[in-house]
């Protein structure tokens, strides 16, 4: 039998992959204790997108395990061993923000549960690829310091930087910048899975994510730009702007986009490999242009707010240089574009808000 069990199942990317990947092996392992709605509230939680998974995908099976309790995870992997073949870890605590109250509890999610599931591969099921993902954080604020222009709507990295054309690659450094606490235990758990690959030999690759996005993503204020921006103009909720004079760039990766590259990994696997993976220049956006998009999709003004002061360790200008992933992989490719992801989130966040 061929498993794929998926952690943070329930959420953005845990529930796109076992969607996509439902398709591709015999039994869908999830897991996921909604600890979303611990940290943003009732409304974040993806116990909603659990009951459709169970009910639309037969060969599905959740566990609702705390990755922080090993004991519970290797009975899991105990019970499946080397029939798991892949396992995608996208189980967190997702945001800057909110790691900043609790950083116990953000670094124990990220980095010890992280740690608990790569021994739990290491001792249970050796063969199988290790998809992590990281996050563009990892790279802290340094991205803040490259010679950036501010144009009409959005903040621009210099044109004649070599970073302009494509983005930031992964050499990009990691040090001497705040990371806020998130980043860092992000940090941690990045490190620790290109270690298991480089040291234990074994398939191991982190995907340093932009913005990830889709139309199921249960988007709240702290985590969920993209998704929570689109919430507000459906419902014409007043949406607060974090400093940067709302010119703040981002690219954002639809979640089947970035499944798909999981996919393509898993086909042809490497040890200790770390790819930035976000919507490059194909897909990316400032918070204004966003703002002028969603009211263009909706048909509705949006409300909103600005803030002078900025998200510690927030990034100005992002925008992932995935060359490496393609160069690798020359056969994936985007199927989503800004706006396309834009549309498709209205019309299904419609049904449900």
């Amino acid at each position: 039998m061929n498993i794929a069990l998926v952690t943070g199942a329930s959420g953005l990317i845990g529930g796109e992959s076992v969607e996509f990947f439902a398709k591709k092996f015999d039994l869908i392992v999830g897991i996921d204790n909604d600890q979303r709605a611990y940290f943003f509230g009732k409304e974040a939680s993806t116990a909603w997108n659990k009951n459709r998974l169970e009910q639309e995908i037969a060969n599905y099976k959740h566990y609702g395990t705390d990755i922080r309790d090993f004991n519970a995870i290797e009975n899991i992997f105990k019970t499946y061993g080397q029939d798991i073949k892949l396992v995608v870890h996208t189980a967190a605590q997702p945001s800057h923000d909110w790691a900043a109250k609790e950083p116990f509890t953000d670094f124990s999610i990220n980095a010890t549960g992280t740690l608990n599931l790569l021994e739990a591969t290491r001792l249970h099921s050796p063969q199988a690829v290790f998809i992590f993902t990281s996050t563009n954080k990892v790279y802290g604020d340094n991205p803040n310091f490259l010679p950036l222009v501010e144009l009409e709507t959005r903040w621009e990295i210099d044109t004649q930087h070599a970073y302009y054309a494509n983005g930031i690659d992964e050499q990009f450094s990691l040090d001497h910048t705040t990371h806020s606490v998130f980043g860092a235990s992000k940090v941690a758990a990045d490190i620790m899975v290109q270690e298991y690959g480089r040291y234990f030999q074994m398939n191991t690759g982190v995907f340093r994510g932009g913005c990830l996005t889709g139309p199921k993503h249960s988007g709240t204020q702290l985590h969920g730009f993209l998704s929570y921006l689109m919430k507000c103009a459906i419902t014409k909720t007043q949406y607060n702007v974090f400093g940067y004079k709302g010119k703040q760039v981002r690219d954002n990766i639809h979640s089947y986009d970035l499944v798909n590259m999981f996919w393509h990994f898993y086909q042809n696997p490497r040890q200790g490999e770390a790819y930035n993976a976000g919507g490059s220049r194909f897909s990316n956006c400032s918070m204004q242009e966003a703002i002028t998009l969603c009211e263009k999709i909706s048909g509705n003004k949006m409300t909103y707010q600005y803030v002078e002061t900025n998200r510690i360790g927030d990034h100005i200008w992002w925008i992932s240089d995935v060359s490496k992933f393609k160069k690798h992989y020359p056969n994936w490719e985007f199927k989503y574009d800004l706006e396309s992801t834009l549309v498709e989130m209205h019309d299904f966040m419609s049904k449900r808000v």
